[in-house]
């Protein structure tokens, strides 16, 4: 594999993350028996690239796009010692390129962009179930916080 570059998503690269964004809802679908059973999206993708507090990254090797992510400045809940977080999401990695330490090159960039706007506290969702996601963040420094629960009110 060649060298791999983390850089600043641009408009040309919205075809690839487009594709990159039904990885992700296809992964995360037999964790989320909530999601919609018909096509559907998570993000504006063009507008998270002009936010001025979201930065979202791609990876890619040679002309090639293998993976991406995103930080998104958040106000935390006021009972928290914080007054803002990165809250991260869009965090995909090609099959043919995981666990290849990408996925933790993107965090990086991603932490160096948050410290410098002053943020000093990272977060993110992922499912209890999704052991593969889960240890990928722990490598990264990421210790679990909190479950989140539901229960649907329709179940018998």
């Amino acid at each position: 594999m060649s060298e791999v570059k983390i850089r600043k998503a641009v408009l040309t690269d919205l075809e690839k993350l487009l594709v990159f964004e039904q990885g992700v809802i296809h992964a995360e679908r037999p964790y989320d028996i909530t999601l919609k059973k018909t096509d559907t999206r998570y993000y504006d993708i063009d507008g998270m690239m002009s936010a001025p507090h979201i930065e979202l990254l791609v990876a890619e090797t040679g002309n090639t796009i293998i993976g991406c992510g995103y930080a998104r400045i958040e106000t935390a809940k006021p009972y928290l010692q914080h007054q803002q977080h990165a809250y991260l999401g869009f965090m995909y990695i090609d099959p043919a390129h995981r666990g290849k330490g990408i996925n933790k090159m993107i965090i990086e960039r991603l932490k160096q962009w948050s410290l410098s706007k002053g943020i000093t506290e990272m977060r993110l969702d992922v499912y209890v179930e999704n052991k593969a996601a889960i240890t990928a963040y722990e490598k990264a420094g990421f210790t679990k916080h909190m479950l989140e629960m539901r229960k649907s009110l329709k179940d018998g």
